[in-house]
């Protein structure tokens, strides 16, 4: 896989976040082995110094760290213009689903348990990598629908005219679900489409992410199907 970070026109840049020197350790050592540029920090606090100077693509999270948490890091990192859009992966050794909530909550696209595993991990960036550099599906690119224009190629929603930001999956959740109105999608088939075979989360990221998406465009636009799913509305 030395390709995954080599592919793009400058090596990718990882910002690896945790206080266990041996993990740091190992993460550095896979990431370089692998063509990523490599930063490091011991705790939120010092990620949040770090990253702005580095200018990280994606970053490693760990959840539980002196100072700041991954969580609170986290949040702090999504209210930067620049790191609203950043890949951001939690790494911690709790399991419990409160934790994988609160951290898809805070803003991250994606978890994975301790210990970690290099290649599953390698594997999981590279699936990242690969997206970006894809170009774009060609789907209309351009819905209108209940009084909301989704743009797919500018990742914008228009709402009479004003502009709504969305992070990534937000904005992908509410495009996918507007693309076949009516139609009610099961949160599996939607955790499929939206976060792919690569991502390990569970069902209720996908109750995050809806409400999340409903606080910022109106609560009517995605209806709850109760046991089944969710469903764009296109009725007024």
């Amino acid at each position: 896989m030395q390709h995954s970070a080599a592919s793009a026109s400058t090596p990718y840049k990882i910002l690896v976040v945790d206080d266990d020197p041996d993990i740091v350790e190992l993460l550095e050592y896979n990431l370089r082995k692998e063509g990523y540029e490599v930063a490091t920090a011991s705790d939120g606090r010092k990620a949040l110094e770090v990253a702005p100077q580095f200018g990280p693509d994606i970053i490693l999270l760990d959840v539980m760290m002196p100072n700041l948490d991954g969580i609170a890091a986290c949040r702090e990192l999504r209210a930067m213009p620049r790191f609203k859009d950043t890949y951001i992966l939690f790494l911690t050794a709790r399991s419990e689903e409160f934790s994988e909530v609160a951290a898809f909550d805070a803003g991250a696209d994606d978890y994975l348990s301790k210990p970690i595993k290099p290649r599953a991990l390698m594997s999981r960036l590279a699936a990242v990598v690969r997206r970006d550099l894809e170009p774009t599906a060609p789907l209309s690119d351009v819905i209108d629908i209940n009084g909301l224009r989704i743009d797919r190629t500018g990742f914008a929603v228009y709402q009479e005219g004003r502009k709504i930001t969305l992070p990534k999956k937000e904005f992908e959740l509410l495009a996918f679900l507007a693309a076949s109105p009516h139609k009610v999608f099961g949160r599996d088939e939607l955790l499929q489409n939206i976060w792919g075979n690569d991502v390990f989360v569970l069902a209720r990221t996908v109750d995050v992410h809806v409400r999340k998406v409903r606080e910022k465009v109106g609560e009517h636009h995605i209806q709850t199907i109760k046991g089944v799913g969710y469903k764009f509305n296109a009725d007024n």
